[in-house]
């Protein structure tokens, strides 16, 4: 049976602002409270997905989530009608306001964590939503990304959707931003490789707080019907975090049996490629083909500020392999002569497509970050819901969809005008519709 990479692309929302909520991570810091442009990144988004579409690539929608998501402020005590609920906040609590109009729900990376059915034991594709604890924005977030899920993936008999795990740090779980499938193709069982930067007795990052912690990876592995056969457990390097390294898509990135990451993505790293080498060849019986940028080659700085290891590798129905690089990458000397490099090497990496991100990386997000990666045989993807799945009418919609409903720009102070409440409303209202999504938002 055929098996397909389904991207699942967020959508960016017309909330979208610069708020600089979180911490550790230097873009969102750089710019924040910075005038933002939510109808250009959600067209710059819609651009990649089409593009990866018309490459002969499986693409779908995941639709941004209901913001401002004012039921929340309500658990703080403020109380009166929505408006009142919206002016209080913004005197009172400004950083709250900001934390419930958040557009993080765009970086699809941290939606979920996946597991295809080739792997799991049960014969099932696992999806466990990431509870993003470490972060309150990101913490509202959990409950619908569940929701989505169980109605996009709603057949028992091929999909497991679980609830997000307990809203403790010691269960802390960004989703598939710490994690990388490997295998000789698709269609093919794989080793997953789960990272972590903190848990019990662990010694720390200095500067930045770690996200992803082992008790919640190793609960996952379990939930997922894995084994140890064919998963990896490996700690963030600190030296990274510390830098700025807040998810390991920031710092390392795999395709298949390529792996691409920098000199400093985990500690012990030569028993972590190690490990990964040697259950890689007893599973799937060929080398697993490792990329490893030195410190010399490109500095931790400019593989941050570049976000080459951010970026989307694909591979196409002729069996090649391409990278869908920022134009930042382009841009930095540095981490251009890095890809070009793999790409003249002896991988199946042949060739880049810069793209133009500007408003999801000034936010913190590249490529890598707008997608969830999830695998499924052609069964599940008749499976699953069909409405999401990108065709050139759906992306023609969409793009119409945006034209009409979202500003051309939001400036911090914006985010008082209750008239931006009721446009929001009035656009996923609409959304809903057009991806035959019915009550997806609970208003």
């Amino acid at each position: 049976m055929n098996y397909f990479e389904v991207n699942f692309d967020g959508l960016v929302g017309p909330n979208h602002n610069y708020a600089g909520l979180a911490e550790g991570n230097l873009a969102s810091a750089a710019n924040s409270k910075n005038t933002s442009y939510p109808k250009k990144a959600a067209l710059q988004g819609l651009e990649k997905m089409y593009t990866l579409s018309k490459m002969g690539l499986k693409q779908a929608v995941i639709p941004p989530q209901l913001r401002p998501n004012l039921k929340v402020l309500k658990h703080f005590g403020f109380k009166g009608n929505e408006r009142k609920l919206l002016d209080k906040a913004t005197s009172q609590a400004p950083h709250l306001l900001a934390a419930v109009y958040s557009a993080s729900s765009m970086w699809t990376a941290n939606c979920a964590t996946v597991s295809p059915s080739l792997d799991s034991e049960d014969g099932k594709v696992h999806f466990t939503p990431a509870n993003l604890v470490s972060n309150f924005h990101r913490s509202i977030e959990g409950e619908n990304s569940f929701r989505f899920l169980k109605k996009v993936f709603d057949k028992k008999k091929h999909f497991s959707v679980h609830p997000h795990l307990p809203l403790t740090d010691e269960f802390s779980d960004e989703g598939a931003a710490n994690h990388i499938r490997f295998s000789t193709a698709h269609s093919e069982s794989g080793l997953q490789l789960f990272v972590y930067g903190k848990g019990k007795g662990l010694k720390l990052s200095s500067r930045f707080k770690p996200r992803q912690d082992i008790s919640a990876s190793k609960a996952l592995i379990r939930a997922h019907c894995l084994s140890e056969n064919n998963t990896v457990l490996a700690m963030q390097s600190l030296k990274a975090i510390d830098a700025g390294v807040f998810h390991n898509d920031v710092i390392s990135t795999g395709n298949e049996e390529l792996f691409i990451l920098h000199q400093h993505t985990f500690e012990n790293q030569p028993k972590v490629l190690a490990e990964l080498k040697r259950k890689f060849k007893k599973l799937c019986g060929k080398e697993l083909h490792i990329e490893e940028i030195s410190e010399k080659t490109l500095s931790l700085k400019n593989a941050i500020g570049s976000y080459i290891f951010n970026t989307q590798i694909v591979t196409l129905p002729d069996n090649s392999m391409t990278m869908i690089a920022p134009l930042e990458c382009k841009e930095t000397p540095q981490a251009k002569a890095a890809i070009e490099k793999i790409i003249a090497g002896p991988s199946r990496l042949d060739n880049v497509v810069y793209m133009d991100l500007r408003e999801s990386m000034q936010n913190g997000g590249g490529p890598a970050c707008l997608r969830l990666r999830v695998i499924l045989s052609e069964k599940e993807l008749e499976a699953m819901h069909q409405g999401v799945l990108l065709t050139e009418k759906l992306y023609k919609k969409l793009v119409k969809w945006v034209n009409k409903h979202y500003r051309e720009e939001l400036r911090p102070e914006d985010l008082q005008d209750y008239q931006l409440v009721n446009e929001i409303r009035t656009a996923l209202d609409e959304l809903q519709s057009i991806l035959v999504l019915k009550n997806l938002y609970k208003i």
